[in-house]
C-alpha cells in the first residue's frame, strides 16, 4: 500500500485534524502511554536549510516514541553538495528509515520526494510555500489555550507575504465557522493575492490594515506575530528597512484584550520585546512544546501507528 505524506495541512480533513489533535493532547496527557510504541522505528531528518525547533522538534518527537532519528542538518553535509536530486536522496533514506521530514529552500521539493518514496514524507518547511506541521503546532495551541478553534478573530502580523506558517494557517483556519482574519502588514509584506482572493471566495471576512494599534488589536483572540525573514530578501536594504516596522512590546500589550494569546512560530528577532515574555498572555514558548506532542501524534498517524496503545 502506498504511503501517506504531509505536504500541505489541507491534506487532513477537519475530521481527521481533530482525531489527530486529540492524539496530541491525549500524548500531553499521558506521554508515558507512548513512551515506546516506536521501538525500532526510524525517522530521518533531511534538512536542506538550516533549522532549530523543527528538525529539533522532530527529533524530540521521534525519541519521545521511541524510536530513533538519523539525517543531516544542511545541505553543506547531505550528498546535495555532489549533485544528488531529491529523488535519488528519498530513495536511498528509504531504505534506511520509516519516516522522513523534509525542509528544502525550494517550493515543491518534499512534494518531488513523495513521488519517489516508499515511507510517508513530511513538509518540513519549502520555501515560502508551506509549513503544515508548524500549522498543527499551531492549531493544537490554539485549542488548547483557547478551546476551540471556530469563532475566532485572529490578526497575523509582519512578513504575510514570505510568511509559510502564515500561508498554511490561513488555509487551515478557513475551514472552521466563525473565522475572521486581520492582516496587518506593511504594503511590501501583503499576504499573496491567492490568499486573498481564497478568503474571499469562500466569504470569509478580512481586513488589511499597516498599524498594530488599539482599533487593529481590539476584539483579537489570536496575535500571531512573525519576523521578517532575512533569508527571504533580494538585498539588505530592503530587509533592513522593513525588520523594526512592528515590534510588540509592554505598552502595545496594555491596548490588546485581556484573554488574547500571542503566538509565534519562532525565532524571533526584535518584533516581541523581550519585556512581553513574562506576560500571561505570551504563548510562543508553550507553543513550541504543543509542537512536540502534534509531530508525536503526526508521525504516529502517518505510520498507521495511532491505535497502537489501544492493541
Amino acid at each position: 500500500m502506498a504511503p501517506r505524506h504531509l505536504m500541505s495541512p489541507l491534506d487532513f480533513s477537519v475530521e481527521e485534524m481533530e482525531k489527530l489533535l486529540d492524539l496530541a493532547s491525549d500524548i500531553e496527557k499521558n506521554p508515558d502511554k507512548y513512551s515506546h510504541v516506536c521501538d525500532g522505528k526510524r525517522i530521518a531528518t533531511l534538512f536542506y536549510e538550516p533549522s532549530t525547533r523543527t528538525r529539533l522538534s522532530f527529533e524530540a518527537a521521534m525519541m519521545n516514541l521511541g524510536g530513533k532519528v538519523l539525517g543531516f542538518h544542511s545541505s553543506d553535509s547531505s550528498s546535495a553538495t555532489k549533485g544528488e536530486s531529491v529523488s535519488d536522496t528519498i530513495r536511498i533514506v528509504s531504505c534506511y528509515a520509516d519516516i522522513c521530514a523534509m525542509r528544502h529552500p525550494k517550493e515543491g521539493a518534499p512534494l518531488v520526494a513523495s513521488m519517489k518514496s516508499s515511507i510517508p514524507v513530511i513538509n518540513a518547511g519549502d520555501g515560502g510555500h508551506q509549513h503544515p506541521t508548524q500549522t498543527l503546532t499551531d492549531m493544537m495551541t490554539i485549542r488548547s489555550l483557547k478551546g476551540r478553534l471556530g469563532n475566532l478573530k485572529i490578526g497575523l502580523c509582519g512578513d504575510l507575504k514570505f510568511g509559510r506558517t502564515v500561508h498554511s494557517l490561513i488555509s487551515s483556519l478557513s475551514r472552521y465557522e466563525g473565522v475572521s482574519f486581520v492582516l496587518i502588514s506593511p504594503e511590501e509584506l501583503r499576504v499573496p493575492s491567492y490568499v486573498r482572493e481564497s478568503l474571499a471566495a469562500k466569504k470569509i471576512p478580512f481586513e488589511e490594515v499597516v498599524k498594530l494599534d488599539e482599533s487593529t488589536m481590539s476584539g483579537l483572540d489570536v496575535l500571531y506575530m512573525t519576523r521578517v525573514q532575512k533569508e527571504r530578501f533580494f538585498n539588505e536594504a530592503d530587509y533592513v528597512r522593513m525588520k523594526d516596522f512592528y515590534i510588540l512590546d509592554r505598552e502595545k500589550m496594555e491596548l490588546a484584550p485581556k484573554d488574547m494569546i500571542v503566538l509565534h512560530p519562532l525565532p524571533r528577532v526584535n518584533e516581541i520585546a523581550v519585556e512581553v515574555d513574562d506576560d500571561p498572555r505570551a504563548c510562543y514558548f508553550r507553543q513550541v512544546q504543543y509542537g512536540v506532542y502534534a509531530r508525536m501524534a503526526l508521525i504516529l498517524t502517518l505510520l498507521g501507528m495511532e491505535d497502537a496503545t489501544n492493541e
